[in-house]
């Protein structure tokens, strides 16, 4: 807006034209002032934001965000920064057109396999304006703009006929029934596979469900859905068993457990399971074994259930400290069968903690030095073992033996009930199994992988609340294990289940099995 010094000189003598300054003056005013507080507001939800980021950093374990709530407020964030955009947009062409510009300039280009539908748009005269003669073309603008078709449900009719001889009476011929994975029942196996991915995969509750399809006029109860899926957890049993065999003959498994409620009709409420999980992940140190994960339920979290669950395993195992797997060690001790590596971020977890809740050089100094180890990781990535192994041995081997010495010394100045003498103390103890990176090139310093293959159970807890029945839980595990181990290769689990529940319900081959394993399909990228 202009000033009054600049002004001052040029001020016209006219009644009517000093009035129509003072109204331009007075609408620059208005707009300079609408720009403001749409910037104070915009600024105020980036402090509110800034401020939800530092509890979920440094706050009290009560204040911490959940990362779901957090992707929410910075959807909420980036929706209202775009509302005040195009605000802006529509009032300011100019701006419009240097945005437009922009975002033709930056945006991504689509993928090459979606469909391609086109659009010509032409003039409505193709008659030159001056001469009245034809026009005819001399290039075009052309644009790309993703679309979609909802959701369409539609109904498969399959017509058998039958054929018969007119010279014989008996002779009569019909193909066979196609195989179903439900004998009369409704649903094709596409229909079915959708059911599971929104259940499992996407995490949208039967009820939910049946709610969708009855807003497009289809009834179908959640009963009936819950019917679908045991049938086909039934099915698909076969191949997350073969699933967890194939990941027992890993070299290295990174293994994990989680709370599970489920409901407990005796007693009226919800009792205590837990999902157990082992992953293998050989992409940091580019192993050629695909990832894969598979989940088990079992009705407790004693250590008869972390045995059962690597019951013949031998190779390295990546855990926590949990005493469940310092058992199984223990139960082949003198075979070398197993080897437990232990989880540095657990450690730095503990430090963190402390660090957190105020003035704690010591714990501060623990997360330094550990860092400095993870800074060392980030850049042998993907390596392979014996190069991982050469650089850790020359640079995080040191910095290690620095680190215990360091802790040695420290333990020696605490009292020995402080939180702090604890949490080195947890370090010291599981020292062993915490170094055994350094001797590897395979082992990862965390059980990171694992604890990411979580997060999918996580939030299907959380839309569920609780399982309803232990077998209930147990297809849950199931039919999780094969979604995310789709997920984990670049495969659609829609597609995926729709063709293996095909070939199962036609009967593949038990001997055969590896070859419907989420792997050997075609990712959905390709």
């Amino acid at each position: 807006m202009r000033g009054v010094s600049e002004l001052s000189g040029s001020l016209p003598d006219d009644v009517a034209a000093l009035q129509a300054l003072v109204c331009s003056m007075a609408a620059e005013r208005d707009a300079a002032r609408a720009e403001r507080d749409r910037i104070a507001e915009q600024n105020e939800k980036l402090r509110h934001l800034l401020q939800q980021l530092q509890r979920a950093q440094f706050g009290r374990r009560s204040e911490k965000l959940d990362p779901d709530q957090l992707q929410l407020a910075l959807e909420d964030l980036e929706q209202a920064v775009a509302r005040s955009s195009a605000e802006a947009e529509t009032r300011d062409p100019g701006l419009r057109t240097a945005r437009t510009r922009r975002r033709v300039e930056t945006r991504p280009s689509l993928p090459a396999h979606l469909p391609r539908v086109e659009v010509v748009i032409e003039p409505d005269s193709k008659t030159c304006p001056c001469c009245q003669g034809a026009l005819h073309v001399i290039g075009e603008d052309r644009a790309e703009r993703l679309d979609v078709i909802p959701a369409q449900y539609r109904v498969i009719i399959t017509r058998r006929p039958r054929f018969a001889c007119r010279a014989c009476a008996d002779a009569m011929v019909q193909a066979a029934a196609p195989a179903r994975l439900i004998q009369g029942g409704l649903p094709t196996e596409t229909m079915v596979a959708h059911v599971l991915v929104s259940k499992y995969a996407w995490h949208l509750p039967l009820y939910r469900q049946a709610q969708m399809l009855a807003s497009q006029g289809i009834e179908i109860d959640r009963s009936t859905l819950a019917c679908w899926v045991g049938h086909a957890a039934a099915e698909l049993a076969p191949l997350a068993q073969r699933l967890r065999e194939i990941l027992l003959g890993s070299a290295k498994v990174a293994v994990d457990e989680t709370p599970a409620p489920v409901l407990d009709p005796g007693r009226g409420r919800t009792k205590t399971g837990y999902f157990w999980a082992i992953a293998r992940d050989d992409r940091p140190w580019g192993g050629a074994d695909p990832p894969a994960v598979v989940y088990r339920y079992a009705p407790g979290r004693g250590a008869v259930h972390g045995l059962d669950l690597l019951a013949g395993y031998s190779g390295i195992v990546q855990c926590d400290g949990y005493a469940a797997y310092k058992q199984l060690a223990d139960a082949q001790r003198g075979t070398g069968a197993v080897t437990l590596a232990f989880c540095w971020a657990h450690l730095r977890r503990r430090f963190y903690d402390i660090a957190k809740a105020g003035d704690a050089p010591i714990a501060s100094e623990a997360l330094q030095r550990i860092a400095a180890l993870y800074a060392i990781e980030d850049k042998i990535r993907g390596h392979h073992p014996q190069a991982r192994h050469a650089v850790r041995q020359a640079e995080s081997s040191p910095l290690v033996h620095a680190l215990k010495n360091w802790l040695e010394a420290q333990l020696a100045r605490l009292s020995a009930k402080s939180v702090l003498a604890g949490a080195i103390r947890y370090g010291l103890n599981h020292w062993t199994g915490l170094v055994r990176y350094l001797e590897d090139g395979r082992i990862e310093m965390d059980t990171n992988a694992v604890e990411r293959a979580m997060r999918p159970i996580a939030l299907s807890r959380k839309n569920a609340l609780f399982a309803g029945h232990d077998q209930g839980a147990a297809n849950w595990a199931c039919i999780a294990s094969l979604i995310e181990t789709c997920k984990l290769n670049g495969v659609d689990p829609q597609a995926w289940l729709a063709d293996t529940l095909v070939k199962l319900v036609n009967l593949w081959p038990a001997a055969r099995l590896d070859e419907l394993m989420p792997w050997a399909a075609v990712p959905a990228a390709a």
